[in-house]
């Protein structure tokens, strides 16, 4: 069963300008990705199409930076009622803009949300502020470690106006992984491209951190990540789309499927490991 971990079906009317411009900046296609956001139908028939059996549908709240607020929750879980057997979904939570955080836990419990989305580049925050202050982002954590929910944080830089680069160091997961160490923690890019190596060691280094390799060229994959073979088990594949410099799902597949790994690990990348952190329902 392959499993694309991270796909930006969102609502698109949230977008701040300047935000909606860098998604729509050489697509021709806008208006499909558009169609593929406002019904699910279509966008199944996209993956089928691209050979992609499931897609966790990402989703977070970052007014300052994107535009999205806390509503985001209710519309990926709306979306993903249509085919909740292939359609995983990722909302959001943000520490310094909510104004009841144990309520918006208690919305993504309720809601079966099954993924929780931590954007620290445009969240303007570092993942470990918990132990500066930030208590809410405790909360976040404690709850997701007690219901089993996986935190998918973005790692590595963001081209967006306003994103804060200096947030998307991996190495402040260290933290998370120590205190909360039966938390699933999703590494989004792969520190992509200045915390890649910082990315491999926080992989082996913890069993409860998993590689997220959506955003990097698969092409270039075994480049940045030569050893790639040995964290198999704790890698997903996914892809990004439709992120700037994403074209297409099926593109992205055949590429990861030419490279030079075993069909053990190219297995478990697809699939198996994403089969660990959201079981079928």
């Amino acid at each position: 069963m392959i499993t694309d971990c991270h796909v930006h079906i969102c609502p698109l009317h949230m977008f701040k300008p300047a935000a909606l411009e860098s998604i729509k900046k050489g697509r021709a296609n806008f208006d499909q990705i558009a169609e593929f956001c406002e019904a699910p139908k279509p966008f199944l028939k996209y993956l089928d199409a691209a050979g992609v059996d499931r897609a966790v549908l990402i989703n977070y709240v970052a007014p300052e930076v994107i535009g999205f607020t806390a509503e985001v929750n209710q519309y990926i879980a709306d979306y993903t009622q249509e085919c909740p057997q292939r359609l995983i979904s990722c909302g959001g939570l943000h520490p310094r803009t909510s104004k009841n955080i144990l309520a918006d836990v208690e919305q993504i419990l309720r809601l079966k949300i099954r993924s929780i989305k931590i954007h620290p580049p445009h969240q303007l925050l570092f993942p470990n502020d918990y132990l500066h202050g930030v208590k809410e982002l405790e909360i976040v954590y404690r709850a997701a470690e007690a219901n089993g929910i996986p935190i998918i944080f973005h790692t590595g830089t963001s081209i967006f106006a306003g994103a804060r680069n200096k947030y998307g160091d991996p190495i402040y997961l260290d933290d998370v992984a120590v205190d909360f160490p039966k938390l699933k923690i999703v590494m989004a890019h792969g520190g992509r491209p200045l915390w890649m190596p910082t990315a491999f060691f926080l992989v082996r280094r913890h069993p409860n951190v998993f590689l997220d390799i959506s955003g990097i060229p698969p092409k270039t994959l075994l480049k940045y990540f030569p050893r790639l073979e040995e964290i198999a088990q704790q890698t997903l594949f996914g892809t990004d789309w439709p992120g700037p410099g994403v074209p297409d799902i099926r593109k992205n597949l055949e590429d990861f499927r030419a490279l030079s790994l075993s069909e053990e690990a190219r297995q478990q990348i697809l699939g198996r490991t994403a089969s660990v952190i959201w079981p079928a329902e």
